[in-house]
């Protein structure tokens, strides 16, 4: 599975909301894969991912509609938690994004989400 470095983030803060049912349908999937408790690896990209293809802001690979946020989203992550493109496992990266988070680091990252203020990533991650 390819993930994009704020979608480590996403993938937990996930409620079943999003942009169409097609979306949902596939952030279900991924987010009951990542959450089912096996050890699912993960290939971060710094570039659109298997959760951007079903978006509708998707344009093409490589492309988002909205670009420059999601770019800024990831280059935050990477450069809190030192998250590099390379090959990891989910429930490992997770527990050591999870273990340093603050509540000052969330909102930093997240606080250009239109699904950071609906969503339950502060109470999940930045305990």
């Amino acid at each position: 599975m390819r993930l994009r470095p704020h979608h480590l983030l996403c993938t937990q803060g996930y409620s079943g909301k999003g942009y169409n049912s097609e979306f949902v349908v596939n952030m279900t999937a991924i987010t009951d894969l990542l959450r089912s408790g096996e050890r699912v690896t993960v290939d971060i990209v710094f570039s659109t991912d298997d959760i951007c293809g079903k978006c509708p802001n998707f344009v093409k690979e490589g492309v988002c509609k909205d670009n420059d946020k999601v770019n800024r989203f990831d280059k935050k992550v990477m450069a809190y938690f030192g998250i590099e493109e390379r090959r990891y496992i989910y429930n490992d990266i997770i527990h050591d994004i999870n273990s340093q988070m603050t509540p000052s680091m969330m909102d930093d990252i997240c606080s250009e989400c239109s699904w950071y203020p609906v969503s339950a990533c502060k109470e999940k991650i930045a305990r």
